[in-house]
Parts: structure tokens; C-alpha cells; sequence
């Protein structure tokens, strides 16, 4: 897959693509890019997908505060992986807000992109304040010369996989069905930094995460089974998320990992966390002693969840 940012500079002999922000690149993502594949191996053209940075929302909406399953290179990475011949990634602006679908369809899609094939998501709009439709994409397309053709939607156990469907899971802990959808564990990265050091104190030293990317969703309060890769190698432990209640030492929450048999001075230094499944909630003990005895059983109840894993 290439990475095209040039659009004035960028050359090819007919495209079948498709337009969206793929946060995420999820299970129905890939549904819709495998159905433009196929139809693009018979039409003879090469596939590509046009998607912006940043959220459009960051833009149009300057009090929105997003939480996005990917960054641009999780993104990317991930594209990379499926039958895309071009990744077209274009700075999403006031100026772009502006235009009105067929406008849109005119200016960037034939003159610039020189599409043959629009493919458009089930649930998808584009132009200014996502006015028009699927009905109004097809008028503009047959007088530009471009098919239009809206892609069937990703149904499965009763559920229209989409990126707010997944990141619902996240924000009430459910990383197992996330992964489902997603069709990969959910992850984050970040740099290990200074800390409360409260679970030294209690004999469960953790490694407080400060995130590398700071509009990265972050899974609901509790306590997690994670791998984390540090330095190519990868690690088991146990994360929690929230504010601390029982210490009351923190109104924000953090992120800490435990890593399983490991003592290593790793300060400044990047881990990434891939969460596995849930343990528990966050919860209020009434003293540290309450709080040390049940983190043993989380200990206990992640090494169970990681062997069941497999991995």
C-alpha cells in the first residue's frame, strides 16, 4: 500500500475508492474495503481509500474532546495490512468543511483522483454539514462519470460494527468484545513516569503511563490483563485504570502496569499495553491491608485470564 499525501502530483489510470476517517480500521472496515476489493479485481482498477487527519470534529468543533481507537500511524499500520493499493491521507480543513458534496465529488475525487468507482458506506456522508446522500452521490456521480455504489453493512450477533459501536465497549471496560470487533487487542502506547509509588509500597511496583497520544481512548476504571511489549520483548502484567479511591491520592485517573517477575529500571523509556481482557472494576477498600489482599487475587484472576488467552 502506498501513502499518498501529493494529490497534484499523484498519477494513476482509474481508481475504485472509497472516503472515510477508518478510526479504528475494524472488522467493518475491512468488510467494506474486502467488497471494494472484489469489485475493483473485476472492473480492472486499483483500490484506494481518501481519509483525513485531523478529525474533522477537531476542526468544526473546537470544544470537542475526541477519544480515537487509532493515531495516524495505528491507522496507517493497520490499512497497510488489507488490499489497498493507495492510502490517500489529506489535512482535513475549514476550507475542505466548505465544500458540498458534489463539489467534493468534482474538485478532489475526478480532477485530482481521477476516481472511476465511488464505494460508499452504509451509514456514510460527506460535504458540507453532511447534508446530501446516497441518492444525491449517485446524480452527481452519473454527470461526472464516476459509479456510485453503497456498500452493504457489517452485521454481526445483531450489532452494525462501526467505530462509536466499539469505542461504547471500551468506555465500559468490555476489551474481549472490542477485540472481537476490532479483529485485533485493543492497545495503547506511552512513557513510563514518575509516580505515586504507592504499589511498591504495597509489594506490586507499577510503571505509571503517561500516553504517548493524548486523544487515545482509554478502556473504562479497573483492573486489566495486559501484555506489554518494552524494548521487542513482550511482558505479562496486570493495569489499572482510575483514581486511586482507597489512597484518595489522585483525582485524575492514572494508568499503571504491574509486569509479572520484573525489575528493571525503566523510567522515560516507551511501553506498549495490549489489553486482554477485564478483572474487575475500580473499588473502594476500607484500608491498604483490604487493598493488598485483594490485589493478589487480581493477580491470581490475570494469570488465569492470560493462560486462557493463549498467548
Amino acid at each position: 500500500m502506498e501513502i499518498i499525501e501529493d494529490l497534484d502530483s499523484f498519477e494513476n489510470d482509474g481508481l475504485m475508492l472509497s472516503v472515510g476517517f477508518f478510526d479504528g480500521v475494524h472488522a467493518g472496515h475491512r468488510f467494506l474495503i474486502n467488497q471494494m476489493y472484489s469489485l475493483a479485481k473485476w472492473k480492472n482498477l486499483k483500490t484506494a481509500i481518501l481519509t483525513f487527519w485531523p478529525h474533522p470534529r477537531l476542526v468544526l468543533d473546537e470544544d470537542y474532546k475526541p477519544r480515537l481507537l487509532n493515531n495516524l500511524q495505528e491507522k496507517q499500520d493497520l490499512l497497510s495490512k488489507l488490499p489497498l493499493d493507495y492510502c490517500i491521507n489529506i489535512p482535513f480543513t475549514k476550507e475542505l468543511s466548505d465544500y458540498f458534496a458534489g463539489d467534493f465529488m468534482r474538485e478532489i475525487l475526478q480532477k485530482k483522483l481521477n476516481v472511476k468507482h465511488l464505494v460508499i458506506g452504509y451509514d456514510h456522508r460527506f460535504g458540507k454539514n453532511r447534508e446530501e446522500g446516497f441518492d444525491d452521490y449517485c446524480r452527481y456521480g452519473k454527470e461526472l462519470g464516476i459509479k456510485v455504489t453503497q456498500a452493504e453493512p457489517f452485521v454481526e450477533d445483531g450489532y452494525n460494527i462501526s467505530s462509536s459501536f466499539i469505542r461504547n465497549l471500551l468506555n465500559v471496560g468490555d476489551v474481549r468484545l472490542a477485540a472481537k470487533y476490532l479483529g485485533y487487542n485493543f492497545r495503547v502506547k506511552g512513557t513510563v513516569v514518575d509516580g505515586y509509588k504507592l504499589g511498591r509500597q504495597l509489594g506490586y511496583p507499577t510503571a505509571n503511563i503517561e500516553l504517548s497520544y493524548d486523544k487515545k481512548c482509554v478502556p473504562d476504571v479497573g483492573v486489566y490483563a495486559v501484555k506489554v511489549r518494552l524494548e521487542g520483548t513482550i511482558y505479562e502484567g496486570m493495569l489499572y485504570i482510575g483514581n486511586r479511591p482507597t489512597i484518595a491520592n489522585g483525582e485524575h485517573p492514572s494508568i499503571e502496569v504491574n509486569l509479572f517477575d520484573f525489575d528493571q529500571d525503566i523510567y522515560g523509556k516507551e511501553l506498549e499495553i495490549v489489553f486482554i481482557d477485564r478483572i474487575r472494576k475500580q473499588m473502594k477498600f476500607p484500608d491498604t491491608d483490604s487493598l493488598k489482599a485483594q490485589i493478589a487475587k487480581d493477580k491470581e484472576a490475570t494469570k488465569a485470564a492470560l493462560l486462557a488467552y493463549g498467548i
